[in-house]
This record gives C-alpha cells, sequence and structure tokens, in this order.
C-alpha cells in the first residue's frame, strides 16, 4: 500500500517538473517581453495562469498513474497510451523555451 503511495506522488509530480524549468529557462522573459505586450482585457493574470497549469498537470499526472494501473504497470497494453502522454508532454514542456525564447506571436 505504501508503495502505491510512491507511485501516485511520482506520476502526479512529473508533469509539474517540466512546467517549472520551462518557467525557470523563461522567468526573464515574462518581465521584459510578455507582460508588455499588448494583450486584450480578458487575458487573465499570471496568477490565473499558474493555478490553471497547475490543476492541469496535477490532473495529467494522476490520469497517467491510472493509466498505468489499470493497464497493469509497464505493460505491452500501456505503451501506446503512455507512450503518447509522455509525446504531448514533451512537446507541452518544449512550448514556453519555444514560445518565449523566439518572441514570435505567429508561432
Amino acid at each position: 500500500r505504501g508503495k502505491m503511495w510512491a507511485y501516485i506522488v511520482g506520476f502526479t509530480i512529473l508533469p509539474h517538473i517540466g512546467g517549472f524549468l520551462g518557467w525557470f529557462i523563461n522567468r526573464k522573459e515574462i518581465p521584459v517581453w510578455y507582460e508588455k505586450l499588448k494583450k486584450p482585457s480578458w487575458c487573465p493574470s499570471r496568477k490565473m495562469f499558474l493555478l490553471a497549469w497547475t490543476v492541469l498537470y496535477t490532473g495529467m499526472g494522476y490520469a497517467s498513474y491510472l493509466i498505468w494501473k489499470d493497464l497493469g504497470g509497464c505493460s505491452s497494453k500501456a505503451v501506446v497510451p503512455l507512450g503518447l502522454y509522455g509525446a504531448q508532454l514533451a512537446l507541452n514542456w518544449a512550448w514556453p523555451p519555444l514560445f518565449f525564447g523566439a518572441r514570435n506571436l505567429k508561432m
């Protein structure tokens, strides 16, 4: 039972690691570039983005744990769903450095 909690916590925390690294890499670009962009009046505050991504990453991580658990761990049944999850997570993590690093709104 105790080992299961370690899996739950590990899967749930994993997406946050990339999110934190994306923020860390781009933390200087946000006040220099992003905050100075002309945004619509309905654009959420930075605090709302933090809250939204915390909820999203937590949900994605826990969902990946449920898939792993229900499909028998690292079984052949879990390879495709967890592989697709891993691919979308990698793309998700790559977005902030590309967006803030390139400063390209059309991208």
